[in-house]
């Protein structure tokens, strides 16, 4: 459990040094533009606040912690942790999930109960020859 929780923290920290890194180099790209008279100094704050953006969308669209649980413990320290929206999404896909699942246990029965149906009539055609 302290292994699966360190390499968690490990890949979030990972995630937050290359946003911070990648922010702190845009700045200092702009800095040297500013200087060069590229660019004027609120150009520059403006387009460091766009970059800036444009990162953290793309890390929380990039970004994708997947946690599986190995254990009934593990699963039930998620599920303390998760909030109520995560709660009530859970929710959702479990509902989902059980309503295939008896749509597909109903399909399945009726296909054996038709074979049955189809065996019986063969079995009474061969009698009857």
């Amino acid at each position: 459990m302290d292994k699966f929780g360190d390499n968690i923290k490990k890949i979030l920290l990972a995630g937050i040094g290359t946003v911070a890194v990648t922010a702190e180099k845009s700045k200092e790209i702009l800095d040297e533009m500013v200087k060069k008279g590229e660019l004027t100094v609120e150009q520059g704050k403006v387009l460091n606040q766009e970059l800036k953006h444009n990162i953290k969308k793309t890390v929380k669209e990039k970004v994708n912690v997947s946690v599986k649980p190995s254990s009934p413990e593990e699963l039930s320290e998620l599920l303390d942790q998760m909030t109520p929206e995560q709660l009530a999404q859970l929710k959702e896909q479990i509902q989902k999930m059980e309503e295939k699942q008896t749509v597909a246990a109903e399909e399945e029965s009726s296909n054996s109960e038709t074979k049955e149906q189809e065996s019986k009539s063969e079995e009474k055609k061969d009698q009857d020859e």
